[in-house]
């Protein structure tokens, strides 16, 4: 039976009077950053730490969203539900990640919503967002919840291998569109210029899905 070598080829012998070289030493890889002590805090609207702290994890996931329109919409969203949940590194005292998530009452039954979850650049790939991850499922069971849910956008593929470790899966489409202001100069009604397609919303089978969106 004839032998099958595997891996590399034999070098050829060093010619006479010669002493092979030491092969070059391979690279060491690198390390995985070190994992963090954290500890977990919710923070209301008027924490001063919203704005130092908070802010600008969120506005990092959200560019176009201004320090005035985040202070708007933490106040907006805190009093519709919203809560935010940050890791601070319990070494430092810094912010490196946050959560914001809300309990809501569907026809599917009680299900906890993570409109958003950001981990600060620097200390991706140290748990931080698994921390998160955990809390969030923990809190969930604890109010009842039969499900966690959130949105990530189509190209953002590193929070999708993430998610999918987690096992989450891709439950629903989300759909959407842009609201143009309504400036009344249709007689009431409306700028749907084709309202004949909304004739049955029932089709949709999970409107619960429509609602916020998640990153890392």
């Amino acid at each position: 039976m004839d032998s099958v070598r595997v891996g590399p080829e034999p070098a050829d012998p060093a010619p006479a009077g010669l002493v092979p070289a030491d092969p070059a030493p391979a690279e060491p890889a690198p390390a995985d950053p070190a994992p963090v002590g954290l500890v977990l805090v919710d923070l209301g609207p008027s924490d001063p730490r919203m704005a130092a702290d908070v802010a600008p994890l969120i506005r990092a996931l959200r560019p176009r969203l201004s320090a005035d329109a985040f202070t708007a919409f933490a106040e907006e969203g805190h009093a519709q539900g919203l809560r935010f949940t940050v890791a601070y590194d319990t070494a430092t005292g810094r912010a490196l990640g946050a959560a914001t998530h809300r309990v809501l009452a569907t026809s599917r039954g009680r299900l906890l919503f993570v409109d958003d979850l950001v981990t600060a650049a620097g200390s991706r790939g140290r748990g931080v967002g698994a921390r998160l991850m955990a809390e969030l499922e923990r809190r969930g069971r604890a109010e009842g919840c039969a499900r966690l849910e959130l949105d990530s956008g189509t190209t953002n593929v590193d929070a999708h291998r993430f998610y999918h470790a987690r096992r989450l899966t891709v439950a629903a489409f989300h759909f959407g569109r842009e609201l143009e202001p309504d400036l009344g100069t249709d007689g009431g009604s409306g700028t749907d210029a084709d309202p004949g397609t909304d004739a049955d919303p029932a089709t949709d089978a999970d409107p619960a899905t429509d609602r916020g969106s998640a990153g890392r």
